[in-house]
């Protein structure tokens, strides 16, 4: 039976039980903030920007730029897609880089039906730079439009009105930055599940973050600025040297509270193919954290923190009932209500982003990615590649 004055006597465990306490309010903190700011934004004005103004109903002329290298498979499913937008003035722009597969056989016989498709071809690899950010700036410098919208080839829009969503961003010509939401097609298998979690956690973060006036990466998978607006903040040239960032730096760096709207609409987020192995999922990870020692102390707190209360949250239940099993009245009560609370906050964004029901196992993928965020953080990136997918 639990003896309350036994327990509080003993110092370790009052250390432990605080430990647990102040990680389990964190991390409700941060379900709220995020998960739930998400997933509730807009519900009750869906046609509402960042800042609550109304979102324009103008149709611009609009950019799609994708770069792709052996990625014929990708074109064939998904260009038609973005090809076949329901939007009256559009073009979309394929940097095709050094391709050894059929990408350019692929890219041509769609030429001959859609007319507003330009391809920029690479024969030879002039990139003095690692990464895709030299052929994404030629495929920027080739587009006609301002408005860019950015995606990978496989990418695949909810419906036909993704550009309409996107452009809703644009409130007035103080916008540069629109973000948008990529999320993970659903599977019946543990390692879609796994991403399916992982795109909408980390969705929900800079997302919300950009929410709360405090914009500060996005995601290249759905992204539009200004084409004006890329060159005139330099486009990637401070960070050319590094390989990866095309989309977390550039953002990073040129995002503010006044200049960047959220887009998260039905019409506007796509959807991507799940890696199917977990090498290929683990390398797209690390790529996406490889440049966050360019952020300051704050920005990578914000990433960090949040597995680091998990792991304290964990630890420290764990090593109370090992020396205070009659404790476990305690712990059970602490995971309980922070598994609730997980639950009901992630249900939102599974709600919003079509996510299905994996907010139900939330709790038990969150455990793998104790051990996973772990070594992301504590394994740096080593890349020679000259093209990031």
């Amino acid at each position: 039976m639990l003896n309350f004055s036994q327990l509080l006597s003993d110092t370790h465990a009052v250390v432990l039980i605080v430990a647990m306490l102040a990680a389990f309010i964190y991390l409700c903190i941060y379900y709220g903030l995020f998960h739930f700011r998400v997933g509730r934004y807009g519900l009750k004005n869906p046609d509402a920007n960042a800042d609550g103004s109304s979102a324009s109903s103008d149709t611009p002329p609009v950019s799609v730029v994708l770069t792709a290298r052996n990625d014929a498979a990708w074109l064939r499913e998904n260009l038609v897609y973005l090809l076949e937008q329901d939007y009256p003035n559009f073009e979309v722009v394929v940097v095709d880089y050094l391709s050894q597969d059929d990408t350019q056989f692929v890219l041509k016989l769609l030429h001959d039906y859609y007319k507003h498709l330009k391809i920029v071809p690479f024969k030879e690899d002039v990139n003095l730079f690692q990464g895709k950010k030299y052929p994404l700036s030629i495929g920027i410098k080739s587009a006609t439009n301002d408005i860019l919208m950015l995606a990978d080839p496989d990418c695949t829009p909810k419906n036909l009105n993704w550009l309409r969503g996107m452009v809703k961003g644009y409130r007035d010509k103080e916008t540069q930055i629109v973000l948008g939401y990529c999320g993970v097609k659903r599977t019946k298998t543990l390692l879609g599940a796994l991403q399916q979690y992982d795109a909408l956690s980390y969705g929900a973060l800079y997302l919300g973050s950009a929410l709360m006036h405090r914009p500060y990466t996005g995601s290249g998978r759905n992204l539009s600025y200004r084409r004006s607006f890329f060159f005139k903040q330099g486009a990637f040239i401070s960070h050319y040297d590094v390989a990866d960032g095309s989309d977390d730096l550039f953002v990073y760096q040129n995002a503010d509270s006044h200049n960047t709207a959220v887009c998260i609409t039905p019409d506007a987020c796509l959807t991507a193919e799940p890696k199917k192995s977990f090498a290929q999922w683990h390398d797209e990870r690390r790529h996406r954290v490889a440049t966050r020692n360019r952020h300051t102390l704050a920005s990578r707190l914000r990433e960090e923190l949040q597995p680091a209360a998990n792991l304290l949250f964990y630890a420290a239940i764990a090593m109370l009932l090992v020396i205070h099993i009659e404790a476990w009245p305690i712990a059970v009560a602490a995971l309980v209500l922070k598994w609730a609370w997980q639950i009901v906050s992630f249900s939102m964004l599974t709600k919003r982003f079509d996510g299905g029901l994996v907010h139900f196992a939330a709790p038990l993928l969150e455990i793998y990615f104790i051990f996973a965020n772990t070594i992301l953080i504590l394994l740096p990136l080593h890349n020679n590649r000259k093209f990031k997918k």
